[in-house]
């Protein structure tokens, strides 16, 4: 479990943000009103209510659920089920980590990781 150092403190959704748009082609566009990110057209995370949520496949979710759990969650509902994943940003104190999951995300949209 990932313990927050004096060094490092909580993501922002502004520093999410940042890491989301710093992989190969993704734009920032809007759905249901809030921010998400896209490659190839294809949504591979958004923000909403200043939470992160990725597009993941099951068994990545639950690798990474598993790995940091106080991070990671499933949606509720099918949505989660079916691999969305939350990210508590609050708790999410390594950029490493974060960075790490939306490059999984990224490849499952656009094809390849980065």
């Amino acid at each position: 479990m990932m313990s927050q150092s004096p060094e490092q403190s909580p993501l922002t959704p502004n520093q999410y943000r940042r890491l989301a748009l710093s992989l190969p082609d993704t734009v920032e566009s809007s759905h249901q009103d809030h921010p998400d990110f896209r490659v190839k057209g294809r949504i591979f995370a958004t923000l909403w209510k200043g939470e992160g949520v990725l597009m993941l496949k099951p068994d990545q979710q639950a690798d990474l659920v598993e790995s940091h759990p106080a991070v990671f969650a499933p949606v509720k509902g099918g949505w989660g089920r079916r691999g969305s994943t939350a990210v508590r940003l609050d708790a999410a104190d390594n950029d490493a980590v974060i960075l790490e999951a939306l490059k999984t995300a990224w490849g499952n949209k656009a094809g390849k990781r980065p």
